[in-house]
């Protein structure tokens, strides 16, 4: 395969184009390459859809995959910091945990995800993906309920690796949604709306936790960190039927949808030139992608980012709590951090829109991370104005999210070739996992409530992140002039651009094989 060279000429760069000549210059699709299902509703060459078609198309997409990805996301996140409320609700006495134990409850999660994920990637190119995500959420939604039953911190342990193992198909699952469902230029968009539940989750999580808190045993038969678990297990559960029901498997299985709407869904994408789905698994892509730079910066990114997020995430109630507040001020102040991080996650989101500069709105986004750690790390909780700065400059390390966010979605816009994609999504979520189970692990008991070597940690993930950030905008910048100069040369050569009515649009080419691919950074 690598041996048949598209390039009309031998000065062209091999490393950018692996197929045939014949694939970019034959008039019709190359239905050997192309999904079985995805063929029966593509055209042979482009379709011209209008804006008010297209935002038809597009608002039925909202409803039917869009809500579901940012409810389930929602329920997910606030599921998984359940613990992070709890353990000031009484489960840390209650089941006899120890300072040194408490982190492990997070970090048990992430080491599960982080040995399922290539395999759940598997599963998720290769299953219907609706029905994969609704069993799922039903699983993971009784497991949430159990750890009402939990004595011990072994018991509890065993629940949240169990529940990591069900969780790990959410995010994967959503980053495949975004590009088969969604134009190139909606992406960074639908992949903010449903990461910024993150945020929801610490405000609605902390006004349902304060609610749920001022439930008192006796008289109740459930303590209240008991009752949150039943709840949020419970509606799990019946969420997960919901999406087994409503949401489709892709737009070639959406039955609810007419046969004309399935076929211009699928046109709709077509300029991404990164394929709807295929389910053949190819080697050359997998090894495409591990020598591709891209995907170890987006690594990278992933880990650099959720280190001090899963860190912060689960020592949140802690550390504002460390700051003198009382434990109803805690729970509240944390619904004021969720409000920061979803006006962080779309001011970053508009602006990419606006500019269309990716990575330099991320690298904006991290300086004030820098800011405010020094500050927790300098300044001591001696009076009133100390400990509003404090829980200011608290607030303010969390903006950094914006390029968690934003990182995510590049991998959906700038990946070609499923299997190329799927090396990618399960290497970006395996780093993602790695830095969420390392995270709490340098919150050091002997540290707090100040927690400097944590803090000092996560200057050093900023730290490498700017220069991630920088080398990635380099080299994607540099990769599109290559293919500019060979297009321009293909041109001059053959009397025409390449594939300019994106026949080839779903032949499930690579970034690198497809000459007409162009890179967003």
């Amino acid at each position: 395969m690598a041996d048949e060279k598209i390039s009309p000429s031998k000065s062209l760069d091999p490393q950018h184009i692996e197929h045939g000549n014949d694939d970019l210059i034959k008039e019709h699709m190359n239905y050997d390459r192309v999904d079985a299902e995805v063929a029966k509703y593509a055209s042979t060459t482009a379709v011209v859809i209008s804006p008010e078609e297209n935002k038809r198309l597009k608002m039925m997409v909202d409803k039917r995959v869009l809500s579901i990805m940012i409810f389930t996301y929602f329920l997910q996140a606030i599921d998984k910091g359940t613990m992070s409320f709890t353990i000031i609700m009484g489960v840390k006495q209650d089941a006899h945990i120890s300072e040194t134990q408490f982190p492990w409850l997070t970090t048990c999660i992430y080491i599960a995800i982080l040995v399922v994920e290539y395999p759940t990637n598997l599963l998720i190119q290769r299953l219907p993906i609706a029905k994969y995500l609704g069993i799922s959420i039903i699983l993971w939604g009784m497991v949430l309920a159990l750890h009402s039953i939990a004595k011990n911190f072994t018991a509890l342990v065993i629940l949240r690796t169990i529940l990591g193992i069900l969780e790990a198909v959410c995010q994967p699952a959503f980053v495949y949604l975004s590009s088969m469902w969604y134009k190139r230029e909606e992406q960074a968009a639908t992949v903010s709306y449903w990461y910024m539940m993150n945020g929801a989750q610490q405000i609605v999580g902390g006004l349902l936790a304060y609610c749920f808190s001022l439930i008192k045993s006796p008289p109740s038969p459930l303590k209240s960190w008991q009752a949150i678990f039943i709840a949020y297990g419970a509606f799990s559960v019946l969420w997960g039927v919901v999406v087994l029901v409503w949401m489709p498997d892709s737009p070639m299985r959406a039955k609810c949808f007419s046969e004309e709407d399935k076929k211009l869904l699928v046109e709709r994408v077509r300029s991404n030139q990164t394929g709807v789905q295929n389910k053949q698994f190819r080697k050359e892509q997998m090894w495409e992608a591990f020598k591709d730079p891209q995907m170890y910066c987006y690594c990278l990114i992933a880990f650099c980012t959720t280190l001090p997020t899963s860190g912060l995430g689960a020592f949140a109630n802690l550390i504002i709590k460390g700051f003198n507040f009382s434990l109803l001020q805690t729970q509240l102040l944390a619904m004021v951090l969720g409000a920061y991080i979803i006006i962080v996650l779309l001011s970053s989101m508009w602006l990419v829109k606006k500019t269309g500069q990716n990575l330099i709105i991320m690298l904006i986004y991290v300086i004030p991370s820098f800011a405010g750690t020094i500050v927790l790390m300098t300044v001591e909780n001696t009076g009133k104005a100390q400990q509003a700065g404090l829980l200011i400059s608290y607030y303010i390390v969390l903006s950094f999210w914006a390029a968690q966010t934003l990182g995510m979605s590049m991998i959906s816009r700038n990946i070609g070739g499923q299997t190329k994609k799927t090396v990618v999504v399960a290497a970006n979520f395996v780093s993602w996992s790695a830095g969420n189970a390392i995270g709490p692990q340098v919150f050091l008991e002997k540290d707090k409530p100040r927690y400097l070597t944590a803090f000092a940690t996560h200057m050093a993930c900023y730290g490498l992140l700017v220069f991630v950030i920088i080398f990635l905008r380099w080299y994607l910048k540099r990769q599109n002039g290559k293919k500019d100069r060979l297009q321009a040369e293909f041109a001059a050569q053959a009397g025409t651009l390449t594939d300019e009515r994106m026949v080839h649009a779903f032949d499930d080419l690579t970034d690198r094989e497809n000459l007409s691919f162009r890179y967003v950074y």
